[in-house]
C-alpha cells in the first residue's frame, strides 16, 4: 500500500464518511471536507429524511465496516407495512417470511455521527464547513470556502465525490467535461410531520391507535395511509415518535401541495382523508408551516468519472425517489465496491473508476425504475383486491417452491444478488402470475402444483441466496 494514491472526499454524509472508514480500513490516507458544521457539536442539520430504511445491502456495508451491530442497536425493527385504509381499518403486510427479513429504522442524524466516530477511529481526517469552489483536474487541485468566506487550496490526489444529490463536484466535473447529466422529476413532493412519543397523547387515543408502550402506533412497522396517487407513510424512531411523510403531487388537481396553500386548508384535507392520523400530529399546523415541501427527482448520468482523476457515488451518481427505501443501501454498497476495487489496484485509478461504472450503473438504473414503482404500490396498489392476490398467490408458490420463486421486494431487500437481476427476475415472476390469475382470479381455485411446474419449466433456479 505505499504506492497507495491520497484521496480526498468531498462530502461528509452517511456514504462519504462510510466510504472514508472503508478506505481507511484498507491503509489509504482519506481527508473528507464537508460543507456542512460538524453535527457532533452543531447538532444535526434538517431538510432532509429524520429516519431512513436500513435493509440487508446496507447491513452487509456496515458488518465489513464492523459497524452493524452498533447501529442495530439504535435502530428499530420494521417486520412490514401496517396499511392504514380509508375507513380506519389496519392490517399488516409482512416484508419477509418471518422475523428473519426485517428491514430497519434508524435516524439519519445518529447514523451520521456513529460513521463520523467510526472513520476518525480509522484516521480520517475531516473538515467542516468547508463548501468546494472549483477544481483544476489537471493539477488535482481544489479551491474550497469556509463559512466567513475565507479561501483554501487543496492537493486532491484522488478526488472523489459522495456529496449527496446536489453535488458540487458533480457541477465542477460536468462543467469541465459534460456528463451526460439528466435530471426527471417526480411532480411530487414531500412535507415531514411528527407523531410524539405516547406519553405526549391521550392514552385513550393511544389506545385506539394500537400502540403500545412509548409509541403510539404499532412500533415493528411502516405504516402507510393509501389513498390512490397521494399517501402518507410514518417510520418509527427509538425514542417513540413517528415521522410521518405526506407525499402529493406538487400541483394540478387538488388534492396537491399548490391546493394546500396553508394550514387550515391542510387539516381540512387531513380531517377528511386522514382523520386517524390527524390527532395523532398535535403540532399539526406548526409542523406544517414551518418544514418545507421537499422536492422528488431521479439523476442519471452517462458518466460517473473523469478517467482516474474524480469519480462520483451514492446520489451525487445516481440519487432516486425514496420509495423502496433503497437508495442510503444502494450507496452504501457502492462503498464495498469502490473500497475492493481501489485495494486490489491502488495504482491504476483510471481502470477502477470504470470497472466500477461498470459494475454499478446497471444496478444503480435499475433500483431507480423500481423505486418509481414502488411509489404506484404503495400509494395506490396496497389496498387493491387484484394486487392482494397476486401478493397471496406469491406467497403460496414461495413456501412451495422457494428455488424458483422469491418475491423481487424480498430479492432486493433481504438479499445481495444485483438490484438487475432482482429487476428482469421480478417482471418475468410478476408476468407468470398475471398468467395464473387472469386464468383463475380466485387464489383458492388455481391448481397450486401446476403453477409450481408453470415457474419451474419456465424460469431458470434462483441463485444461491446470500443472506447476511
Amino acid at each position: 500500500m505505499a504506492q497507495a494514491p491520497r484521496i480526498t472526499l468531498i462530502g461528509g454524509g452517511l456514504v462519504g464518511a462510510l466510504l472514508a472508514r472503508q478506505l481507511a480500513q484498507r491503509r489509504f490516507a482519506v481527508e473528507v471536507f464537508e460543507k456542512r458544521p460538524d453535527p457532533r457539536r452543531a447538532g444535526f442539520l434538517g431538510g432532509r429524511s429524520i429516519n431512513l430504511a436500513l435493509a440487508e445491502r446496507g447491513l452487509q456495508a456496515l458488518r465489513t465496516a464492523g459497524l452493524a451491530d452498533e447501529v442495530l442497536l439504535r435502530a428499530v425493527m420494521m417486520r412490514g407495512r401496517m396499511v392504514h385504509a380509508h375507513g380506519g381499518a389496519s392490517g399488516l403486510q409482512r416484508y419477509g417470511v418471518d422475523d428473519s427479513e426485517v428491514i430497519w429504522s434508524v435516524s439519519r442524524g445518529a447514523l451520521n455521527m456513529l460513521l463520523l466516530d467510526a472513520a476518525e477511529a480509522s484516521g480520517v481526517r475531516f473538515h467542516f464547513g468547508q463548501s468546494l469552489l472549483d477544481a483544476d483536474f489537471e493539477q488535482r487541485r481544489i479551491r474550497l470556502a469556509d463559512e466567513a468566506g475565507t479561501v483554501r487550496e487543496h492537493d486532491a490526489g484522488l478526488l472523489i465525490g459522495a456529496d449527496g444529490a446536489g453535488s458540487a463536484l458533480r457541477a465542477t466535473m460536468n462543467a469541465y467535461a459534460p456528463l451526460g447529466e439528466r435530471i426527471e422529476p417526480l411532480g411530487h413532493g414531500y412535507k415531514e410531520l411528527e407523531i410524539p412519543a405516547a406519553g405526549a397523547l391521550p392514552p385513550e387515543l393511544v389506545r385506539q391507535a394500537g400502540g403500545e408502550g412509548r409509541f403510539a402506533l404499532e412500533p415493528h412497522a411502516l405504516h402507510i395511509w393509501p389513498r390512490g396517487g397521494y399517501m402518507c407513510i410514518a417510520l418509527p424512531n427509538a425514542e417513540g415518535s413517528f415521522t410521518v411523510t405526506l407525499f402529493l403531487p406538487a400541483a394540478g388537481a387538488h388534492p396537491s401541495f399548490a391546493t394546500l396553500p396553508d394550514t387550515a386548508a391542510a387539516r381540512a384535507f387531513f380531517a377528511t382523508d386522514f382523520p386517524d392520523l390527524l390527532p395523532l400530529i398535535p403540532r399539526f399546523d406548526a409542523d406544517y408551516a414551518e418544514h418545507p415541501v421537499g422536492t422528488l427527482s431521479t439523476l442519471y448520468l452517462d458518466r460517473w468519472h473523469l478517467d482516474g482523476r474524480a469519480l462520483l457515488v451514492g446520489d451525487a451518481a445516481h440519487a432516486i425517489v425514496p420509495f423502496h427505501g433503497q437508495g442510503m443501501n444502494c450507496g452504501f454498497e457502492d462503498t464495498v465496491t469502490l473500497a475492493q476495487l481501489l485495494a486490489a489496484a491502488p495504482g491504476d485509478s483510471a481502470s477502477v473508476f470504470a470497472e466500477f461504472q461498470r459494475i454499478r450503473q446497471p444496478n444503480a438504473d435499475a433500483i431507480a425504475a423500481m423505486a418509481l414503482e414502488n411509489y404506484v404500490e404503495m400509494r395506490d396498489s396496497v389496498a387493491d383486491p387484484h394486487y392482494l392476490a397476486k401478493r397471496a398467490l406469491g406467497a403460496k408458490l414461495a413456501e412451495r417452491i422457494p428455488g424458483h420463486y422469491m418475491a423481487r421486494y424480498r430479492l432486493v431487500t433481504f438479499t445481495h444478488l444485483p438490484y438487475a437481476y432482482a429487476l428482469e427476475r421480478g417482471h418475468r415472476q410478476d408476468a407468470l402470475l398475471e398468467a395464473l390469475l387472469h386464468g383463475a382470479p380466485d387464489v383458492e381455485a388455481i391448481d397450486l402444483d401446476a403453477a409450481a411446474r408453470l415457474f419451474q419449466s419456465t424460469l431458470e433456479p434462483l441463485p444461491e441466496l446470500r443472506h447476511g
